[in-house]
């Protein structure tokens, strides 16, 4: 069995794979990490393996728990990975993207993929139908949007996102809605239209926490699931395992 931890900047996620099959998945508070790990392997005591992807940090406390148990891979860009990486600075691509660019390479294999992560950032990762990665973009995410409204300006207030009933906002509040919800679909619409002008026959896959607000509201037709960082970990370990 493999552990794989996704670790952010406040939570971090698990997953337990048998093989391919995921098992079981959660997420934490950064704090309870240590507890949730001897947690997991008092529940999946066959777990020999564990994968950490650190966007945010994972404490040494937490690691030397960790190491105990079982052989740690902590991803980074001296991982082995299994499509051919032309990132022109393959040192500052981020784990995330590595992870989501796996995925893409083996569940969709020899095809055109697109993966839109929508996370704190929205990310844009491009693997092509010969297994190479080429890159793609890195735009600000939902919340941040909303956030950039609020603390760059004196007097907007900080909203949680919520659904439109019209285009045309005719109060403050819904008009920020307006701007940011439309502004990010029409933003990830019209970058799809731009990658399908130059692939043909592309997949796009939208992943990530925004990812239900966001995907009814695309007029491109795109695969969603919630669960592809955690598979593209999963395949990088056993692939760092030969």
């Amino acid at each position: 069995m493999n552990l794989i931890i996704d670790v952010g900047n406040s939570r971090a996620k698990f997953a337990v794979f048998e093989k391919n099959a995921l098992l079981f998945d959660s997420t934490v508070a950064i704090e309870k990490v240590a507890l949730h790990i001897k947690d997991l392997f008092n529940r999946f005591p066959r777990i020999n393996n564990a994968i950490v992807s650190s966007v945010g940090s994972l404490g040494e406390k937490d690691f030397a728990v960790l190491s105990v148990f079982c052989q740690v891979h902590v991803l980074s860009h001296s991982s082995k990975f299994p499509f051919k990486n032309s990132y022109a600075t393959p040192q500052t691509l981020g784990v995330d993207r590595i992870a989501l660019a796996t995925a893409a390479f083996y569940e969709n294999p020899n095809a055109n993929t697109l993966v839109l992560d929508a996370g704190t950032c929205l990310t844009y990762d491009m693997i092509n139908d010969y297994g190479e990665y080429l890159g793609g973009a890195i735009s600000p995410g939902l919340n941040m949007r909303y956030r950039a409204l609020s603390e760059q300006t004196s007097k907007l207030p900080l909203l949680e996102p919520e659904e439109l009933l019209d285009f045309i906002g005719n109060s403050t509040e819904t008009s920020i809605h307006s701007g940011v919800l439309n502004g990010i679909s029409l933003e990830i619409d019209g970058v799809i239209d731009q990658y399908r002008s130059r692939f043909s026959d592309l997949t796009v896959i939208l992943t990530g926490g925004d990812s239900q607000i966001l995907s009814k509201r695309l007029k491109n037709t795109i695969f969603a699931h919630s669960k592809f960082l955690l598979l593209g970990l999963n395949y990088l370990l056993e692939y760092n395992k030969k």
